[in-house]
């Protein structure tokens, strides 16, 4: 099985002011390609090598688990944006379950971001759905994801550099304060 670069869901434009059309160049185009390319030069000869991208990941260490990993985390961050997203809010399901959680939407955010700015060199913070049915906020460094904890991913921001240096510098805070302008909520409610 062949991986391949998923297609991002809008010009590589549309969500300036935000991200800018040169970091979608260089974290999809080049980061998130190169994640695919590696992953499919380690696949042949393994036990992995008609795989599911899910099995993969849950299963595979090194190497293999970094890229694979990397391929999923980058596909599903993408996926979660929009040039629409005009800082609207989650309702239903997503809305009842935060509001439980975490009081409210502003604490969430707030939460989220503190998360996010916390953790240690590279990585991703996550908001997922445990087997109780309940949201957390969780921390991965590296290539990270909480599949392999058995946790559900519901949404995610990349604080790998490469992610936002372009745009932000040193200034991951404000970066990832700025990312809930984008975050397309239909998407997200469609996860939990």
């Amino acid at each position: 099985m062949k991986f391949i670069l998923p297609e991002l869901p809008y010009a590589n434009d549309a969500l300036e002011p935000i991200i800018s059309a040169k970091t979608i160049e260089f974290h999809h185009g080049k980061h998130h390609q190169t994640y695919v390319n590696n992953l499919n030069n380690l696949l042949p000869g393994t036990k992995f090598e008609n795989a599911e991208l899910e099995t993969i990941i849950k299963e595979a260490d090194g190497g293999i688990y970094n890229n694979a990993a990397q391929v999923w985390n980058h596909t599903f961050y993408f996926e979660q944006f929009t040039s629409k997203g005009n800082g609207g809010k989650p309702s239903g399901a997503l809305a009842d379950a935060i509001n439980e959680k975490f009081g409210s939407l502003e604490s969430f955010k707030n939460e989220f971001v503190t998360a996010g700015v916390g953790t240690f060199g590279s990585g991703w913070v996550w908001l997922v759905q445990n087997d109780a049915k309940k949201l957390e906020i969780v921390k991965e460094s590296n290539a990270g994801n909480p599949m392999t904890r058995g946790l559900k991913p519901i949404l995610t921001f990349d604080v790998w550099e490469h992610a936002y240096y372009l745009d932000y510098q040193n200034k991951r805070p404000d970066h990832l304060t700025a990312l809930w302008d984008i975050v397309n909520w239909s998407v997200i409610e469609k996860r939990l």
